[in-house]
């Protein structure tokens, strides 16, 4: 769906950019879909959106999730398997609580960031990545910087553009956009007119 005309202005300013944007927001406040707005009228629309829950990967499988592996780099490496940065390649990389990524994996993040290239596990040569990083969290990641569990390197490299999206108790305005949407959805769905 587009996004809502308030948020459309904002993610068009945004997309210009194509520096990292950190979204923050309480849980179901919609952060996935400000960044899919932000993808969607950016020059990189018609590449790939990565959505990835961070904080839903087994913290052993991180680093071949993100950054994919070779052919018998690992027991059970029976093929070579693309990470969330290849599949995002000239697109949008959403990176969903990101606070929730362990410090040892938020430091190889750091290094793709910088160097723009991933090493997949079992590779000897990095891999050059061209994706606009998008990330989200419900956390106060100042907060987190200060107690240790956050890189601060990181959080500057991320948190370049920074918006606050509001829970929707404090934008009514946006319910009759939400509704018309929702209901051409379910009537669409149910092979129905609206």
């Amino acid at each position: 769906a587009a996004p809502l005309p308030q948020v459309r202005h904002l993610c068009e300013k945004v997309a210009r950019s194509m520096a990292p944007v950190m979204l923050w927001g309480e849980t179901g406040t919609g952060k996935e879909l400000v960044a899919r707005a932000i993808h969607d009228v950016s020059v990189r629309a018609e590449r790939p959106f990565i959505p990835v829950n961070c904080g839903a990967i087994p913290e052993q499988l991180l680093e071949a999730e993100f950054f994919g592996y070779r052919k018998g780099a690992f027991t059970g490496a029976n093929e070579e398997r693309e990470g969330f940065f290849q599949a995002a390649q000239g697109g949008t990389l959403f990176l969903d609580e990101i606070g929730d990524l362990p410090l040892a994996m938020q430091s190889k993040l750091l290094r793709v960031i910088q160097e723009r290239a991933v090493r997949p596990i079992g590779a000897v040569a990095e891999a050059p990545v061209n994706v606009r990083i998008v990330s989200a969290t419900h956390r106060d990641l100042g907060n987190e910087v200060q107690a240790g569990r956050f890189r601060q390197d990181l959080y500057y490299r991320l948190n370049v553009i920074r918006i606050a999206v509001p829970p929707l108790r404090e934008r009514i305005g946006d319910l009759p956009g939400i509704c018309a949407t929702v209901l051409e959805r379910v009537a669409r769905d149910a092979g129905v007119t609206p």
